[in-house]
């Protein structure tokens, strides 16, 4: 089976999105869709999305980790579905996407290049929780924004342990089953914040995510340290913009992200993957 895709990426979030309208993709099959994912042996990218029917919905997005584990969402990789959906005649410029989170809202903006998101609302908020991790207490901020987000603050971003402390607090027995993702936030001004960002399911520290850009902003607001609408810029020095409305008992609604989404090429895999050249068989 040859299965056509595009490579696209939001501030260097990249992901491999296909339209599987017809429901074909091999989605049970973890280790190839781990090997699509592959940089130095497959396509390369930080998920795998696909555009499915939606009985409630203009499409049904689903998004799997690069180790072939599905997630709630992305909002990153949501921005970059919608501009392909539209694109592709799939959805108009404004548009309701079906996600294991919610339902989200999209809006492609003129030129294209730039998609509007409304997100899920935030829940589960826990604020200025304490952590023991090793021989020392971390601050914390938490909230899920479609899928869960640790935030802390610090003095030097460029500093931070993202990906010793991030591993460690992902994995944290406070967080599990599910785990979490851990953000390191740097306040940069009255409206404007830095952040680097430890993502489950890739394991590692990543450019940009577009739901930890969400929780580090709702939550350094709700804390009064910035007030929205705020620009952040992640590690991919992109800038993005976080808007939301404040209920009086300090809930989140009308949470907006808008940010880039970029198609960086299109292609052809097959599944199964045919064997290595010289290989037996």
């Amino acid at each position: 089976m040859n299965i056509p895709f595009f490579k696209m990426h939001g501030a260097a979030n990249d992901f491999i999105l296909v339209d599987d309208r017809a429901q074909t993709f091999p989605v049970r099959d973890r280790a190839w869709m781990a090997g699509l994912c592959e940089r130095r042996r497959g396509v390369g990218a930080e998920g795998v999305i696909l555009i499915q029917p939606s009985d409630t919905a203009d499409f049904r997005m689903r998004f799997f980790n690069p180790d072939g584990g599905e997630a709630e969402m992305c909002g990153n990789g949501a921005r970059c579905v919608a501009r392909l959906a539209f694109e592709l005649g799939i959805a108009p410029s404004a548009m309701r996407i079906e996600t294991v989170a919610g339902e989200l809202q999209a809006e492609v903006l003129e030129g294209g290049e730039q998609v509007r998101l409304r997100m899920t609302p935030p829940t589960g908020w826990a604020l200025r929780q304490h952590l023991a991790v090793g021989d020392r207490w971390v601050e914390y901020q938490f909230v899920n924004t479609g899928v869960p987000h640790v935030v802390i603050e610090v003095g030097d971003l460029a500093g931070a342990d993202v990906a010793g402390l991030g591993r460690t607090i992902r994995y944290h027995e406070r967080f599990q089953p599910a785990g979490t993702n851990v953000n390191f936030v740097q306040a940069t001004g009255p409206c404007s914040i830095r952040v680097r960002t430890y993502e489950r399911g890739v394991e590692a520290e990543t450019l940009a995510c577009g739901t930890g850009i969400v929780a580090s902003a709702v939550c350094m607001a709700r804390i009064g340290r910035i007030s929205l609408p705020a620009t952040v810029v992640p590690a991919s020095g992109d800038t993005l913009t976080v808007a939301a409305e404040w209920g009086a008992d300090g809930s989140a609604h009308n949470v907006m992200l808008t940010g880039p989404a970029v198609r960086v090429f299109e292609g052809i895999v097959r599944y199964p993957a045919p064997p290595e050249v010289g290989s037996a068989g």
